[in-house]
C-alpha cells in the first residue's frame, strides 16, 4: 500500500490522545524522528512539542513556512476552511458521531437500540421479498 500523507511542515493532524484529545493542529517544524513541533491557535492547542504517536495525520496541507508565527498559522488556518472541510471528512464525520453517542443517556441507547432493532426488521422484510421462492 503506497503511503500519501506525509509528515511535512503544514500539514494538519488530529490530536488523538492526551489534553488536547480531538483538537486539529498543525505541524509547523519536525524535532526529531519522533516529534514534532504544532500550533493550533484556532483550535486551542498552544504551540507546543508533540509525539508523533499522538497525531493523526489528515489529507489537509497548508502552505505554512517552517516556524511561522501562532498568529499567522490561524489566519491561514481560518482562511482556509480547514474545520468545515474537516467536518465534511469521513473520519470527521466518524469521530462526530462516536461523541454525539458518548454523550447519550440511558435512554437515549435505548430509543436507538429499538430503532435499530425496527430498521433492521425492515431490511429483513424487503430482502425476503426480493428472494425468489423455490
Amino acid at each position: 500500500m503506497v503511503h500519501s500523507r506525509f509528515v511535512e511542515i503544514g500539514r494538519v493532524a488530529y490530536v488523538n490522545f492526551g489534553p488536547e484529545k480531538d483538537k486539529l493542529c498543525v505541524i509547523v517544524d519536525v524535532i526529531d524522528g519522533k516529534r514534532a513541533l504544532v500550533d493550533g491557535a484556532a483550535t486551542g492547542v498552544l504551540r507546543q512539542q508533540m509525539p508523533f504517536s499522538r497525531l493523526s495525520l489528515t489529507e489537509f496541507v497548508l502552505p505554512v513556512k517552517r516556524n511561522q508565527t501562532s498568529a499567522n498559522v490561524a489566519k491561514i488556518f481560518t482562511d482556509s476552511n480547514i474545520l468545515s472541510k474537516w467536518q465534511e471528512s469521513t473520519h470527521g464525520k466518524q469521530i462526530a458521531s462516536r461523541l454525539r453517542r458518548a454523550e447519550l443517556t440511558d435512554f437515549g441507547r435505548f430509543k436507538l437500540m429499538v430503532n435499530q432493532k425496527k430498521k433492521s426488521q425492515l431490511v429483513r422484510q424487503e430482502l425476503k421479498k426480493l428472494k425468489p421462492k423455490h
